[in-house]
């Protein structure tokens, strides 16, 4: 299922992307928004467990363990497309 995000803050991710060997380091601004599928996990931290996602761009790249407490979710208003 495809999310539309917005990021509530900066975030600095590392990105898996087909076409490069190695990861990029990417910056998504505050207020972006994005079509992503998602993969929910819980990761242990130092301060204790964190929920996370791994997100699935439409360009096939995937974003690894960004918090869920960076992005919220928006609700597009179908009506409008319709």
């Amino acid at each position: 299922m495809i999310h539309t995000i917005e990021f509530r803050q900066a975030v600095v991710t590392e990105v898996d992307r087909p076409e490069y060997r190695y990861q990029q380091r990417i910056v998504i601004n505050q207020g972006t928004r994005l079509h992503v599928q998602l993969k929910p996990y819980v990761a242990e931290s130092p301060k204790g467990p964190v929920e996370v996602a791994d997100l699935y761009f439409e360009d096939g790249g995937i974003a690894h363990a960004v918090q869920f407490a960076a992005f919220r979710f928006i609700e597009e208003d179908k009506r409008r497309s319709a």
